[in-house]
This record gives structure tokens, sequence and C-alpha cells, in this order.
């Protein structure tokens, strides 16, 4: 991930492969969005400042390069061009394109003012144009993945897709639902935000070892991988937009408790609080929920008071190991070394 990783002497060969394959993606990403229509060329360059950490794509290339039985002795040799395909970078601006899809629609959902410390395309331009663009976003990555000479990857990117909705209507029903409990919230991770980082490992894999390799245990364990990571991802998410800064996060900020989403430091809390603490820990979520603002540091404060916090952070560390564990058989590589840095720099960003 760009600006978070602290990248070894052994790994910057791999590094400056990654840093120059990025760019690929990103021109790939902006070429299919092109129009004839100036307004919408105009909207989609400025939805292209969304774009932050490159995990996703990141992740496809890396996967990709993990999956390569020869990869230490091709980069070695600096033979970049059989570790990085073409397939390999368009199914990287494909997951970056449904990504920066989501981010659009959630905006609209969450009324975000902020994304990339820049304002937000519902707020410059309202949220009819805001639905429309993250459905062109959407289709303009279907297009894209057809481009891909086998049906699977649009099969894949088209289940993540789906799955990522019903993710999305799972947590819109359970909105203001205070007694949401832990195994609910996790399932909404699984589908919200796992199923995409998965299908990212997934196509980097299959990108490399062909697409009639989907039980193929290193596909598997690479596609495990992505999935845990992902949950961990989400989990740290949730705790930034609790206790993060604006400034620092790059995003509007409390916006789960405006909206009444219940996440595992609130669920927690709620648990280990006695009858009258929860009572008031209530009465105050749903003031918050309500619009008002003025109760969030009372309510950080309660969470913070019965462990919350710690327990949500061990929770993140508890799915980053299992991320780790996924790919525990596949054979050492710098591919996978600089997997395992991703895992636990996950957990310990601040944007």
């Amino acid at each position: 991930m760009q600006g978070v990783l602290n990248i070894p002497k052994e790994l910057s060969g791999l590094q400056d492969l990654l840093a120059n394959s990025l760019p690929r993606v990103e021109t790939v990403f902006a070429g299919q969005l092109v129009s004839d229509l100036p307004p919408v060329d105009e909207m989609c360059s400025y939805i292209e400042r969304y774009r932050g950490k490159m995990l996703r794509p990141t992740l496809v290339l890396l996967c990709g390069i993990t999956a390569n039985p020869e990869s230490d002795a091709l980069l070695a040799n600096n033979d970049f061009d059989k570790l990085i395909t073409h397939t390999h970078i368009i199914s990287g601006a494909v997951c970056e394109m449904v990504h920066m899809a989501t981010l659009v629609h959630d905006d609209v959902l969450d009324e975000a003012e902020i994304r990339r410390r820049g304002q937000t395309i519902n707020m410059l331009k309202g949220n009819e144009v805001s639905v429309i663009l993250g459905d062109y976003l959407i289709a303009s990555s279907y297009e894209l993945c057809a481009s891909i000479n086998s049906s699977i990857p649009s099969q894949i990117v088209g289940n993540a897709s789906a799955v990522m909705c019903t993710g999305e209507l799972l947590q819109l029903h359970h909105r203001e639902n205070l007694s949401m409990d832990e195994s609910t919230y996790i399932e909404i991770l699984e589908r919200k935000t796992a199923a995409l980082i998965g299908a990212s490992c997934e196509l980097g894999a299959l990108a490399t070892l062909g697409y009639d390799q989907s039980i193929n245990p290193t596909t598997l364990a690479l596609k495990g991988f992505g999935q845990k990571l992902g949950i961990a991802f989400q989990i740290q998410d949730d705790v930034l937009d609790l206790l993060g800064k604006e400034e620092e996060v790059g995003k509007s900020v409390g916006k789960d408790l405006e909206k009444g989403k219940l996440t595992f430091p609130v669920i927690h809390h709620l648990e280990k609080t006695g009858v009258m603490d929860g009572t008031r820990s209530l009465m105050m979520l749903q003031q918050a929920a309500a619009g008002d603002r003025s109760v969030f540091p009372e309510i950080t404060k309660a969470i913070e008071s019965t462990g919350s916090v710690d327990a949500t952070q061990k929770l993140a560390e508890s799915y980053v190991q299992q991320a780790k564990d996924a790919i525990v058989d596949l054979p050492e590589s710098a591919g996978k070394s600089m997997l395992l840095l991703i895992a636990d720099a996950v957990i310990n960003r601040s944007f």
C-alpha cells in the first residue's frame, strides 16, 4: 500500500516492481473511463483523486507474483514481464474501479462531505449525479473485465459485487438496531469489504496460474488471505471512523454513529455495560443517530472505559493472524513476505 509500508532492503526490488506497475493500472483505469462527453470526463477525472492506498490492485499484482513458483528467480533476473502481465494490470484496474464505485455510493448513503481531504462528488454535484457516476464506474469495470480472454474474471467480479450489495443491504436493515450482535457485524464485513479484497487476490492468482485453477491450493490460499485481511481492514476502518481525526483520516468521520451503524467497539461496549451505564449509552447512541454530534465525545469516552477499543484491536489482530495462517503453506518468497507485511500494516495504519 502506497505510503503505508516500511519495506526492508531485501524486498526493495519487489517494491520497485509494484511501484512501476501501479501507474500502468492507473493508465488503464483512466483510459477505460474516457467519454465523448466533457462533463463526464471532468467528473471521472475528479473521482480519481479518491484513489488512496491502492490496496486492491496491489493485492492483484502481488498475489499474481506470489502464485508464480519462479517469482524470486524472475525478480533476480529483472524478468518482470513474466511476473506482471497485461491481464494482471487489467484485473487490478477492474478491482479499483469497482472499489471506487462503492466509495461514490457510500458517500451518498453516509451523506459524507470529505473524501481524500477534498469534497465528495455528492457534495459538489448532488446525489443524483453521484449515483449515476457510481453506476457508470461499475458498468465500465464489467466492460473492461470482459476484455480478458475468459469469462471467469467477469463471474468473480460479478459475484463479489453482488455479495457487496447484499452486505450493504444487511447493514441498512440493521441501522439503529442497538441489539445487533457480533456475528451479524462480521457477516456485514465479510460481504461489504472482504468479498472484493478476496476477489482481488483470487484474480491475481488466476491471471498467473490460469483460469481453470480456481480450486488450486495456491489460489484458495491467496483468496482466503484476502478475505480475512478484508475483515481486519474494515474493523480498523470502523475504529478510525469512531476515534480518528478528519485531517488525519482524510475523510468524514463519525458517520457510523450518525447513521446508526453499530460497529464492534459499540457492540462490545453495550455487552460490557451494566444496566444504568448501558441505558445512558443507548440514549446517547439514539441521540447521535438523530444527528446530535455533541454526544460523540461522551460516547467515545464510555467506549474506551469498557476496554472496547482494545478488544476491537485484538479482534482485528486475530483476523490478521487468520490471513497469515491462510498462506502459511505457500513456499517462501519475496511476494509472500510482502503479503505478510501488508497484513500487519492494515491494523497499524491511521488512515
